[in-house]
């Protein structure tokens, strides 16, 4: 994730919550997931695009982008 955001910066805001904490709980049960890492990818108008659970696609994101 962190190469992901360092060759994106500019073009893409990487937000990381802790669930174990009380913001990061709230949001996960806003947001309907269970398991750890879920990576959740938003377009520029706050749509949700895709999740993943488990390790992230790097294509995925870059494909994301080019597309939005």
């Amino acid at each position: 994730m962190d190469r992901i955001e360092r060759q994106n910066q500019g073009r893409l805001e990487v937000i990381r919550l802790n669930v174990q904490e009380p913001v990061g709980a709230a949001l996960g049960d806003e947001m309907g997931f269970q398991y750890t890492p879920t990576f959740i990818f938003f377009d520029a108008r706050g749509e949700e695009v895709w999740r993943m659970v488990g390790a992230i696609d790097p294509e995925a994101v870059q494909g994301s982008l080019e597309g939005h």
